[in-house]
């Protein structure tokens, strides 16, 4: 198939284009490194140097013989969308394309603002795109479990039934993002679905959990193909951070009561996800939303798991609960249903103490590039 990547140069934008590579498909990726910028502004650097887009297609290519073409370029410039599709006419396209940080957006206005446009034009522009140049070409947006937010009743996948007054009808399950950088992504669930109603586009909304892990099946031979991996408190997700701080024998910081319950996915689980979502594409007319995480816990739960595992390898790791920075309830009712992508083969990859190790020792690696001063949180919702 002719895949085409919104954001191949992110953390799982660039391991998903070696993956679809690696299984003989035709792999176009853009990306206009906001996210690399932005860390660099915000001194919120990856620990492990990763090279630039296109050095990083040659060095896979020279090791596996596949190729992935590579534009740096914008998609909120419809121009080269419009250009790419024109040329490249996807059969399906997969979106990371969007600023990915909800700490970021909240850090003022410019940076709300830069979220905002972003992600909204990313999404309106690929959509325009479709519409025009390939209209039964298959729409994969990754979405975000925080789009939910954490209600008092069970989380459906995507939609739930009604029942008002003697009638019944199906609507989105009710959003209540916790910050702008999800409340982007609940627009652009809105955004979607208002033209897959309309115009008949398809479209597999993935609302994501928080995402672990730093090797894939394609990155092992050399670790310039690693995944960017930060861990700091602007972009590094909370597992990627509490095993940096367990390496550099920082307290794992818990932001208040640790009662935050959230689904998780490994990296490799991603990959495959994307996989069967494409080889089992949307029908036309369809929004077809799946919950895509593999297993539920606490960050009590959390710290207390890389805290074994620390242990395992001889790390002193402790763990110490500090004001949340975050407006957020910690302790909550939280169960999502997630049985879409086990229907369609999932197979998943569970957190347990030999991936926790397995990830540590590859942070013990480059232990001497962690900068402490990234980790404590330095943006607060209030």
């Amino acid at each position: 198939m002719r895949i085409l990547i919104l954001g191949g140069d992110g953390y799982l934008g660039w391991p998903t284009a070696m993956s679809f590579a690696a299984k003989g498909h035709d792999v176009f990726v853009i990306d206009n490194y906001l996210r690399r910028n932005i860390a660099q502004q915000t001194q919120s650097e990856a620990l492990i140097p990763t090279p630039n887009l296109h050095n990083r297609a040659a060095i896979f290519q020279s090791i596996s013989n596949y190729q992935i073409r590579v534009e740096i370029g914008d998609v909120t410039d419809f121009r080269t969308m419009s250009r790419i599709f024109e040329d490249f006419q996807p059969e399906a396209v997969v979106h990371y394309a969007e600023q990915p940080s909800a700490p970021y957006s909240m850090i003022g206005f410019d940076e709300a603002k830069l979220t905002l446009n972003n992600n909204l034009n990313a999404t309106f522009n690929l959509i325009m795109a479709v519409l025009e140049y390939v209209p039964d070409c298959h729409i994969i947006k990754l979405g975000t479990m925080g789009e939910y937010g954490t209600p008092n009743i069970d989380i459906e996948e995507g939609w739930i039934d009604i029942e008002h007054k003697g009638r019944s009808d199906k609507f989105l399950f009710p959003r209540q993002a916790g910050s702008l950088y999800h409340t982007t992504k609940v627009l652009d669930t809105d955004l979607l679905w208002f033209y897959v109603r309309t115009f008949g586009i398809r479209v597999t909304d993935l609302m994501q959990g928080p995402v672990y892990g730093l090797s894939t099946n394609e990155s092992v031979q050399d670790d310039r193909l690693l995944p960017n991996f930060h861990y700091d408190d602007i972009f590094g997700t909370v597992v990627n951070r509490f095993l940096v701080q367990a390496v550099a024998k920082v307290p794992l910081t818990v932001y208040g009561q640790g009662g935050q319950v959230r689904g998780y996915l490994n990296l490799k689980d991603t990959l495959q996800c994307i996989e069967l979502a494409i080889n089992n594409p949307a029908k036309k007319g369809q929004l077809r939303i799946l919950n895509q995480f593999t297993e539920t816990f606490s960050v009590n739960e959390l710290a207390s798991r890389v805290q074994k595992a620390g242990l395992l390898l001889g790390l002193d790791v402790s763990v110490k609960q500090i004001e949340n920075p975050r407006k957020e309830s910690e302790d909550h009712y939280y169960n999502p249903a997630h049985s879409g992508l086990i229907d369609l083969g999932l197979e998943p990859n569970y957190m347990n103490d030999a991936v926790l190790a397995q990830m540590l020792e590859k942070v013990i690696q480059y232990k001497e590039q962690i900068d402490t001063g990234k980790i404590m949180p330095r943006v607060r919702w209030k």
